[in-house]
């Protein structure tokens, strides 16, 4: 749902968006349909290929199957986070020693991680954006090893609505995985489908609380 909603505020915003999955380019005529012309399907390999920004929106688990020569030299946003009970026990990962954005970018030599659209609701990422200036608009955290990579995905995300709070490296990236302060809360209740707005000083705040 995540890489849906992505691909909704970036036709929003003007961009073209190529899509894949697991399942193959046939499965997602109906999505394509519903995001309109600039939407189109591809095979795993020829999405990556044909993107400057490559959002990987899978389990954890599946991350061993990506297309890791199409994606060489890309941007690559990761938004997964580590859930034991569906993506099985994973020991570097229980102990700390990685972060799964670590583990990703272990899996893709060549390409820059940027963790980033893992600790927001996919209705509120949906319903939270707003342009630059607007007084209510929501900031996200990201995290990577490179400035470029995290300069490119700041650019893309004030594009699509929301203003950007870097966290460090990706090994910081754990200050916004489940169960921290920063992963959920500040932008409202799952309840509220519209969210609550999270400004530039919660989301820092919201990280600085984060504890291992």
């Amino acid at each position: 749902m995540i890489g849906s909603t992505v691909a909704k505020l970036a036709i929003d915003a003007g961009y073209d968006v190529v899509l894949s999955n697991s399942r193959g380019p046939e499965t997602l005529g109906e999505l394509c349909a519903e995001l309109g012309p600039q939407a189109q399907a591809a095979h795993g390999a020829e999405c990556a290929e044909a993107s400057d920004l490559v959002v990987v929106a899978v389990p954890v688990k599946a991350y061993f199957g990506l297309p890791a020569a199409a994606l060489r030299g890309k941007v690559v946003m990761d938004t997964g986070n580590y859930y034991p009970e569906r993506d099985g026990q994973l020991p570097e990962l229980d102990s700390g020693s990685l972060t799964s954005s670590e583990l990703l970018a272990r899996q893709l030599p060549g390409a820059e991680v940027v963790k980033v659209f893992n600790n927001i609701f996919f209705k509120h990422l949906l319903n939270l954006a707003r342009p630059a200036g607007a007084a209510d608009r929501s900031y996200l955290p990201i995290a990577g090893d490179d400035a470029a990579a995290k300069a490119a995905v700041t650019e893309f995300l004030d594009s699509i609505g929301y203003g950007a709070v870097d966290a460090g490296t990706l090994a910081d990236g754990w200050r916004m995985q489940p169960g921290t302060p920063a992963y959920g809360p500040p932008y409202g209740s799952f309840d509220n489908e519209k969210g609550t707005p999270a400004s530039e000083a919660v989301i820092r705040a919201a990280l600085a609380a984060a504890t291992r």
